[in-house]
């Protein structure tokens, strides 16, 4: 898919090496314009604070554990329904992942992006698969770029699977904690489908048949790794954008926050991580095959001059070369043609491969293109 692309336009620069080097004034290249910036310098709110409750202007909070009380199951559906209309994010508890394991991937990844710099480059990846130790999206010269790094996996299906040569050698526990969490999200994610096909009133299975069936969907990790940043107000660890694909299942930093949603206002909402919770997100698939019901949101990480920060996106897929497109049963009960034409994941996540993140740009040039036969 990524052919095109054989190399970075530019030489690569570890954030971390910039950070850790002691300067005092980040490179122009990372500068976001004013309109892009942060408000505020986040740096005197950035510590989670102990919490197991949502407050007013936190996301939603979903027990799945509920979804085993007998007359559970409807409260858990209207919850995620409610979520996925009003927010297009939620936390997820009672998800049956054991809090060891969260914190074993996190303490792996974090082990990584403490090696020394030489050591990591040995992982460096390139736009052709995207595979391994990275520090920048899209490949346009010249782009701005965001503070931070990140490691790059495929968990899933078996066929695409990360070869041992992209793993770290160290930590040693690395990819078989990475590969059993990622197996328990896939898991989660599974039932979330599940969940949400009859949250928008189709069977239970719909959505992950559309997408492919499971064991044919796509997995991928992207191990974050926000660096200390000498001026947080002007720039951001990872720009405005919503996930290309279905679902994406972030386990934040234990300590330290940073990630913004954008509310239908225009305001950014700073996620405050409940303990052990997955934040949750819907992706630019639920919204093309929801017909809009549900809607990808815009999403960015601040970073502070304080604190580093580590989180762990897993990113649940449609199989490559599916064609998508919105459920007919929802257009007809909505009486409202298609918005979206038909395309493959693999054509849709070609433009953030190029571009990198820009908002919702292109979901929303999508928009209203389909075709009277669709």
């Amino acid at each position: 898919m990524a052919d095109c692309m054989q190399e970075w336009p530019e030489p690569v620069v570890r954030v971390q090496a910039l950070a850790e080097s002691g300067l005092s004034v980040i490179p122009r290249c990372y500068v976001k314009p004013p309109c892009d910036r942060p408000a505020v310098s986040p740096a005197a709110a950035t510590t989670v604070q102990e919490t197991t409750e949502p407050s007013d202007m936190s996301i939603p909070v979903v027990d799945l554990g509920a979804l085993l009380a007998a007359d559970g199951g409807a409260a858990v559906t209207e919850a995620v329904a409610a979520a996925c209309r009003e927010w297009g994010f939620f936390q997820v508890v009672g998800h049956g992942v054991r809090p060891e394991l969260l914190r074993a991937a996190r303490e792996a990844w974090r082990g990584f992006f403490r090696r020394p710099l030489a050591e990591r480059q040995r992982y460096a990846n390139s736009p052709r698969t995207y595979e391994g130790y990275g520090s920048r999206l899209g490949v346009q010269k010249g782009a701005a770029l965001d503070w931070g790094d990140y490691f790059f996996l495929h968990l899933a299906p078996e066929a695409a699977k990360s070869t041992p040569k992209f793993w770290p050698a160290v930590p040693g526990n690395c990819k078989e904690v990475s590969e059993e969490y990622g197996r328990e999200v896939v898991r989660l994610c599974e039932l979330l489908m599940r969940v949400m096909s009859v949250s928008l009133g189709l069977d239970e299975a719909h959505l992950q048949r559309a997408f492919g069936g499971a064991g044919c969907c796509g997995a991928t990790l992207r191990a974050n790794y926000y660096p200390r940043c000498p001026q947080p107000d002007l720039t951001l660890g990872l720009s405005a954008h919503s996930d290309p694909g279905v679902l994406t299942a972030l386990l934040a930093d234990e300590h330290v926050r940073g990630l913004q949603v954008r509310r239908s206002a225009g305001d950014w909402v700073d996620v405050r991580p409940v303990r052990d919770a997955f934040i949750v997100n819907v992706g630019d698939q639920v919204q093309i095959m929801s017909n809009s019901v549900y809607k990808s949101v815009e999403h960015r990480v601040v970073v502070n001059a304080e604190e580093e920060r580590i989180s762990l996106a897993i990113f649940y897929n449609p199989k490559g070369d599916v064609p998508i497109s919105p459920a007919p049963e929802l257009v007809t009960a909505a009486k409202l043609p298609p918005l979206y034409p038909t395309m493959t994941f693999d054509e849709y996540r070609l433009y953030v491969r190029s571009k990198g993140a820009r908002g919702k740009a292109q979901i929303e040039a999508l928009k209203g293109q389909a075709s009277p036969e669709n």
